[in-house]
This record gives structure tokens, C-alpha cells and sequence, in this order.
């Protein structure tokens, strides 16, 4: 299994700094990919541009958007044409992690309809490809990018198989993303598709002296929208220690996971090195 890391680019208080110090020492410690978190009314740095960032000041390193929110973009040709654009400048390392959200306030404030999301997602999916495959617009010297589809849900296990090279889960526990990934992989076989599909899950952590306190900030902020009680469980779900980072690592390679994404709590660029640490890096 993979591991790979998130940049802050959803930690309040983030800056440019801190984003690239952070994509520095991932690709240092080797970290499979960098990852970032997509929000709209929030205070956090848009996906495409945080990783683009990251691409500047790095060489190897994937990059990966888990996932970004197609259906609050205003098309898919406009998004396919920022994917490209960012594959090609990052030399072919760059995978599109996709999914609809769940926010109502996100969808108010672009002007986008939850009703229709699926819908809509499934429009940009094909023009997307459409774009990538078949015309002249955007860099393609690199090829398109990779595409992971994200949802927990059987329409977007489905979506996966149709359109993805895979898929990718949030904040799951290992039992729940075992069962979700068998339907997954029994949908990619409905569709026909060859070999198997790539499973994706992520995680949190938060570690060093600060690492309750920081958890417990930023999780119960950022997912305040699910109630008191919901987010206080993300925020202790939270790997703050070494031997948790290790028991997540095993647990979801023991069900079939390809790539774990680690998604920090802090902008400090310690907790790269931290994390490699705990992970046996």
C-alpha cells in the first residue's frame, strides 16, 4: 500500500510557505502523493492552485485533489483544460479526484443545483474525456490525467466503474471501506472494465505535543456542519500517535487498500516528518 500525505490547504491559517515547505519534505520523506481537500465557503486554498504550487517546488512527488467538487466548477471543458494544464506542468503527476459534496452552502454560493449534481457530474465527466481524448484544447503532451471517483454511494461506485481508473473513499474506517470497495470492485466487473479498480481511502492525524488540541480545532470547525456530536468523532478518530498511525497503516492494508491519504490538522511542516516517522518511513 501506498501512503501519501495531505497538504493544509483547508487548515485555517495556512499560507503559501507552509504549503510548499509541506510539499518539500513529502517528496523528501517519500510520500507516494500530495493530497488536498475542496471546499467553497471556507477558508481554504482552491485545490488546483494549492497543487500547483506544490508542483513548482517539487519533481517526483504525484499529486492528487481528494477530491475536488465537480459540480460547483462552472463546466467540464473549462475543468478539463485546468487538469491538463496542471498534468502537463507537473510533468504526467497529477490524478483528479472527483465528487459531488454535500453542502448546501457551497452549492448556494456557486449558483449550483444539489438537486441535479449527479447529473450534472456525469456531463462533465464525458466532456471531460471528450477533451482529454479527442481536441486540440490544453497542453496533452503528458496525456490526461489520472481520474479517481469519489462517493460513498452505489451511483458513484457505478460512476467509477464507467468513467475511473478507480476509487477513492473519505474518512472511512477500514470495515466500512472493505464492504464499499467489494461493491465497487463487483460494479467494475458489471461494466466490463479489465484488472481492478485503484482504491483510495484517507485519514486524519494530528501529532506531536499540540496534536489533541489541534485535532479538536480544526476537525470540529471544518465539519461543525454535521453537528456537535458527529464532528467530535472525527476529531478524536484522528491518528495523534505513533502506534495509531501504524494501526491505521496495517488495518487498511490488511482490507485491500492501494493508497492511504494522511491529511494533517496543522499548517506545520513538522508534522510531515512526524508522520513519516510514526509510518516507518
Amino acid at each position: 500500500m501506498d501512503l501519501s500525505i495531505g497538504l493544509p490547504n483547508a487548515v485555517p491559517g495556512t499560507t503559501g510557505d507552509d504549503i510548499t515547505e509541506f510539499a518539500r519534505r513529502a517528496e523528501a520523506r517519500g510520500f507516494k502523493s500530495l493530497g488536498t481537500i475542496d471546499r467553497i465557503v471556507y477558508e481554504n486554498y482552491e485545490p488546483l492552485v494549492a497543487l500547483a504550487a506544490a508542483a513548482a517546488v517539487t519533481e517526483r512527488i504525484g499529486l492528487l485533489t481528494s477530491v475536488l467538487l465537480g459540480p460547483l466548477r462552472p463546466s467540464g471543458t473549462a475543468l478539463a483544460k485546468q487538469t491538463q494544464s496542471l498534468n502537463a506542468l507537473s510533468g504526467g503527476r497529477f490524478t483528479l479526484g472527483i465528487g459531488l459534496g454535500g453542502r448546501e452552502d457551497d452549492y448556494a454560493a456557486a449558483g449550483a443545483d444539489m438537486g441535479t449534481r449527479g447529473d450534472v457530474l456525469e456531463e462533465m465527466l464525458a466532456e471531460m474525456k471528450r477533451v482529454w481524448d479527442d481536441s486540440d484544447i490544453g497542453p496533452n503532451r503528458e496525456g490526461r490525467p489520472g481520474l479517481l471517483i469519489g462517493g460513498g454511494v452505489q451511483a458513484s461506485f457505478e460512476r467509477a466503474a464507467r468513467w475511473g481508473d478507480g476509487w477513492i473513499a473519505g474518512g472511512a474506517p477500514p470495515d466500512q471501506f472493505a464492504e464499499a470497495a467489494a461493491t465497487v470492485k463487483a460494479a467494475w466487473s458489471e461494466a466490463g472494465r479489465e484488472g481492478t479498480p485503484r482504491l483510495v481511502c484517507l485519514s486524519y492525524f494530528a501529532l506531536g505535543e499540540s496534536g489533541e488540541e489541534d485535532a479538536q480545532r480544526y476537525l470540529t470547525d471544518y465539519y461543525g456542519f454535521l453537528g456537535a456530536e458527529l464532528s467530535a468523532m472525527i476529531a478524536a478518530s484522528a491518528a495523534k500517535d505513533a502506534e495509531t498511525v501504524q494501526g491505521y497503516v496495517q488495518a487498511f492494508e490488511g482490507v485491500g487498500c492501494d493508497e492511504l491519504v494522511f491529511f494533517p490538522c496543522s499548517s506545520d511542516p513538522a508534522q510531515v516528518d512526524l508522520l513519516a516517522d510514526a509510518a516507518g518511513l
